[in-house]
Formats: structure tokens, sequence, C-alpha cells
């Protein structure tokens, strides 16, 4: 049995395999690290489950990440552990009549959101179950007084986009031991939201900045709309745009780029979101938005308009993003049957079987003016004026 720290030390090992896998575009590297890295997860949980089997407590079990299960929760993974330990659990669980509910995948991404913070600013959904998505592109004011023309007919119909949620698909091998289904339906829920939330969240953040939109979610770095030349299914980056002071004059020009949409109509912007490289934010941000008081102490991340600030070490050095966060969609969930499939593409161990689920989605920027690709190598640190009266 590992101690914490190992399991710690393992998972650190094992993910700078999977970036190096990813890098090197090695798919067998990629499926072993991955499913070392289930399996370090597994062993966590099933130690957690151990070292709290007399805990009866429900703060105490919550605390720890074990949620108190809905009826149709424990129903679902009942009956999965039951089709999981048949001699046939590929025919099993076909024959399952129960889905993953919608408050599972609510569950992940309640603990996403909290552990990324990117995932919890941008408009984050769940949409299991659903093909295709409708989203409001227009932030007019989709009404009026008069007579519904045919213009004004057009008007409100071009304001909605449908957005396929099904043309991005992420896989998720799920290797469990026999020793987890003997833990019962609360453990194992716990591990799948677990696994299944690293799955979504493992390059999920680098393709909401970076993402070309071929088989992946187009990013905020790119160019979306209508006139934009998609080749080969990847859209166009933006050309950064040079900031070099947060001035309040320097500022709110920025700003007010995001403050007319590509229809030329005006939104009211109340916060705006800035994505930047931690070593960035240190180097370039901090001296930009640090204020010493007149009692000699520093005030952080002082700038002329609310700005939420988000490190992501998927933004490349020098460049950063200023945009609306709610302008953002990222819709992911599980497909319309929902189940937990048995794979027999991956033996590893005589005690445990793989199985599979699938989860569909896609994400996009929500129109063109929403976000700001920007070249932040030239920001200037803040400078206080020193001035004297006369007489002292």
């Amino acid at each position: 049995m590992k101690s914490k720290d190992m399991l710690n030390a393992a998972n650190t090992e094992i993910l700078q395999r999977l970036h190096t896998a990813v890098k090197e575009d090695n798919e067998d590297a990629f499926v072993q690290a991955w499913t070392d890295y289930a399996n370090n997860i597994q062993e966590s949980v099933l130690q957690e489950a151990r070292g709290l089997v007399q805990a009866q407590d429900v703060a105490i079990l919550n605390s720890r990440g074990v949620r108190q299960l809905t009826s149709e929760e424990r129903s679902f993974y009942e009956k999965t552990i039951e089709a999981m330990r048949s001699t046939s659990p590929q025919q099993a669980l076909a024959d399952l009549d129960v889905v993953m509910p919608k408050t599972t995948i609510d569950a992940i991404f309640e603990d996403l959101q909290q552990t990324h913070e990117l995932l919890g600013a941008v408009t984050f959904m769940n949409t299991s179950g659903l093909v295709e998505y409708y989203v409001n592109t227009n932030t007019k004011q989709l009404a009026s007084w008069s007579t519904l023309t045919a213009e004004i007919t057009k008007e409100l119909a071009s304001g909605f986009k449908k957005i396929n949620l099904a043309q991005n698909k992420l896989s998720a091998w799920i290797p469990v031991a026999k020793a987890m289904l003997d833990l019962g339906p609360v453990w194992l829920d716990r591990y799948v939201r677990i696994l299944l939330g690293e799955a979504i969240a493992y390059g999920l953040e680098d393709a909401i900045i970076n993402g070309d939109g071929k088989d992946k979610p187009i990013g905020m770095i790119r160019q979306v709309g209508d006139g934009v030349t998609v080749t080969g299914g990847v859209y166009p980056e933006k050309a950064a745009v040079p900031v070099t002071s947060f001035a309040p004059e320097d500022y709110g020009a920025l700003v007010a780029q995001m403050a007319v949409t590509p229809n030329g109509n005006y939104r009211t912007i109340s916060e705006v979101l800035l994505v930047v490289n931690p070593v960035d934010y240190l180097k370039l941000v901090l001296p930009a938005t640090t204020l010493l008081k007149p009692d000699g102490t520093y005030a952080n991340n002082v700038l002329p308009f609310p700005t939420r600030i988000v490190q992501s070490a998927q933004m490349a050095q020098g460049k950063a993003v200023f945009g609306l966060a709610n302008r953002y969609f990222i819709g992911i969930g599980t497909a319309q049957s929902g189940k937990i499939e048995y794979s027999d593409e991956y033996k590893f161990l005589e005690d445990e079987r793989t199985y599979l689920t699938k989860l569909y989605g896609h994400g996009e920027p929500l129109d063109n003016a929403a976000f700001i690709y920007a070249d932040i190598s030239g920001l200037k640190p803040v400078t206080y004026k020193v001035t004297t009266t006369a007489g002292e």
C-alpha cells in the first residue's frame, strides 16, 4: 500500500508523462499513462475509504468529497456494480436500463469550477443527452414596440446560433478493481467523479484558450463569426494587439472595443476577464497593477475597471486574453445513452476490468468582439507621480 505522499508524487510523474505523450502524439504512451493515472486515483480512493470505514457522520464524509447520493444516483451505481460483477459484464451493461444521472455530471462540474478558475468564469454547462444547443449570439435587446416587420423578424432569427454538441468526443477509460466494487455506490461515485473530472479538465483549459476548432473547441484567441475563413476545420488566430499600459485612458479604450458587438450594437460591460501566464503575472501584470499605499503597504491587482485575473499555464508567455467571460460557451455531457460501457480493448490486471464512458461537447466564443488577444510583453510597471507644494 502506497502512502498519500507517494501517490501524490506518482501523480506528478504520470501527469508529466501525459504531457509528453500529447506533445509527441504518442497514443500508446498516452493510454498507458492515463491508465496508470486512473489506477493511482483508484488506489487513493480505496485508501481514503478504508480510513473512513467507521465514519457515519455526513459532514465528515462530505468534507472528504463523499456525497450523499440521490435515489436515482444510488440506483444507477447499484445496478452498474451488479452488471460489473457479472461473468459477462459487456452483455450485462448493454442490457442495463439505467443511465448516468444528470446530477452526477452536475457534481463533476461543481468540482471542476472550484478547482479550475477559468472553468468557473466561463459559461460552463452540463449538456448531457442533448445533441444540439441554441445560444443567443446577439446581445441587443431583442424586442420591439412596433409591428413585427419582416426585417425585425429576420433580426430576431439571426440572434440565435445552433451549436452541434456531438461534433467533439472525449472517451475516458475507467479501470475498476473488484475491491472498488466492494466499497459500494458512494465510493464508486467518488472515483468516477474524480476520474471523469480529470478527463474533462485535461486539455480543456488549453482548448478554451487556444483550441483551433478542429476536433476540439474554438479558443478565445481565434476568429469566429461571419466572414471568417476556416481552412481544414481550423479557425485562424486573431492578431495580437500590443498592450503596454494599464493607465485608465488606455485600459478604457481597450475595454471599449468589447462594448461594440460585430453587428454594431452597444452592450454594457460590468467586468472583464484577463487570462495570463503565471510567469507573466509575476513579471508583468503584478508590477503594472500594484500600488504603494500611504501607510507603506501594497494593494495588488488594482485596475481602472473591474477585472477578474486568471492565471493559466496554457496561455503562452508574452500573450494574454481580455474578454467577456460569459460570452464563452462550453457544453459537455454524456451521450444520450448515458451508459458506462465494458471495454475489452485494454486488459491490464487480472482482478481489474476496464470500462469506457463517452462525453460529447463543444465550446466557442459567442461573438468575435467578446475577446481580445493581446501582446503584453511590453507592459510597463505602474509609475508614481510625485509633486511638491511651494513652501514645503
